[in-house]
């Protein structure tokens, strides 16, 4: 079976083929045929496109003007033709997987993409405003390029569907419960493939651990995960909630908000640009939202670059401290994504605040740029795992199980 993945981002379009044999295991990822991906610029009037395959062959291009649909098909284009040629035509392509990031209440788990589910993903909207419409233009895409293969939707925030109420319900009128404002959370493709491969690297059964898993990247979320599933995260309604990240704010009191309306006259589309484009990282440091230039600051002596570090760490470690008390314990922690697979600081410093747990970690393992391995002493009661999140391949397997059924 040929697998094509979209991930779509808010200025990029990811985009894979793998080649899953009928009688697959699907355990470790194997290597993607091809792999592209469109780089917008922020006024999105040049688009970058690159393109690499299994066998070594690059393709490095700007296109300007056009539109970003048009872009993808264009990438697309280059599965079949040129230089970066893997199949003889696009219509040997099975079915086509999207990452989408909001699917409200209605949608928990994958399914074939419909005109009805097309209509909810749009009318999601407005509560996933720089990703869903962006899944749309990749749909929408391969619809025109493809025709009418089979196409999966795979929402981010479907492994959350799990939470019990009390963790999902916000303490405000019970009236916001009706309208759908609850905790989603979001990295949910993350989270849950983070936690299988963790139960496969150590060899035990998913449903016996207890495991926090926390993608840190330049959006950054946790998940306490018990008997395989999702009982608690720190992203809600939408993904500004919960840890400070690159430039969004995480969790503030929303007093905070109301003093702002009331005494700067803040309008709802500045807020919504502070809060996401000017705080984390970025607005404490002054520096960037990218932890490696805001730690270079750090080694010049720029007093808001440490600020920026030592509250990261504070709120990483306060959010690590609630998913213990709803998991009752722990016996996996793992880090992922950017930060999380890149950063052996912020890894350490993390874990320095649960050595009363009996949680060891092995400072060679970890400065050793790990990936998929334990980085625990052998006499810690918590294993810590650094995982290599493979979001892609999650989807890819997630299309494969739903097209056999």
């Amino acid at each position: 079976m040929k697998v094509l993945i979209l991930n779509a981002g808010s200025s990029s379009q990811k985009s894979c083929l793998y080649e899953i044999p009928d009688d697959a295991l699907l355990t470790e990822a194997p290597q993607p045929l091809w792999e592209g991906k469109v780089n917008w610029t922020q006024d999105r009037s040049v688009a970058e496109i690159e393109v690499k395959t299994a066998g070594g062959e690059t393709l490095n291009e700007s296109i300007y003007g056009d539109s970003r649909q048009a872009h993808v098909t264009y990438m697309l284009y280059t599965l079949s033709r040129g230089a970066t040629k893997v199949i003889g035509q696009l219509s040997e392509i099975d079915v086509v997987g999207h990452r989408v990031v909001h699917g409200g209440q209605n949608y928990r788990h994958s399914v074939i993409i419909t005109e009805e589910v097309k209509q909810a993903i749009a009318k999601l909207s407005n509560l996933a405003p720089a990703h869903n419409p962006a899944a749309l233009e990749g749909i929408e895409a391969i619809e025109k390029s493809l025709g009418d293969v089979p196409q999966v939707a795979v929402f981010d925030t479907g492994f959350h569907a799990t939470l019990p109420d009390a963790a999902a319900i916000y303490p405000g009128p019970y009236e916001w419960v009706e309208q759908g404002i609850r905790r989603y959370g979001f990295h949910g493709i993350s989270h849950q493939y983070c936690s299988a491969r963790a139960a496969q690297i150590l060899g035990r059964d998913l449903a016996s651990l207890r495991i926090i898993t926390c993608h840190l990247g330049n959006g950054c979320s946790l998940a306490a995960i018990k008997n395989g599933r999702s009982i608690d995260t720190t992203m809600g309604f939408t993904p500004l909630d919960g840890l400070m990240m690159g430039s969004r704010s995480g969790s503030i009191d929303p007093g905070i908000i109301v003093h702002l309306m009331r005494q700067s006259d803040y309008s709802a589309e500045r807020l919504d640009y502070v809060l996401n484009k000017a705080s984390g990282l970025r607005g404490i440091s002054g520096v960037s939202s990218d932890l490696p230039q805001v730690i270079e600051a750090i080694t010049q002596g720029n007093y808001r670059a440490q600020l920026a570090w030592d509250m990261y760490v504070h709120r990483l470690r306060s959010g690590i401290g609630s998913m213990l008390a709803s998991l009752g314990g722990l016996d996996v922690l793992v880090f992922t994504a950017g930060i999380g697979e890149k950063s052996a600081g912020i890894r350490q410093a993390a874990c320095e605040a649960f050595g009363f747990l009996g949680l060891k970690l092995d400072p060679e393992k970890n400065q050793n740029k790990p990936v998929d391995i334990d980085v625990a002493t052998a006499d810690s009661t918590v294993r810590v795992l650094v995982i290599h999140t493979q979001e892609d391949w999650a989807i890819a397997q997630q299309c494969w199980h739903l097209l056999k059924r």
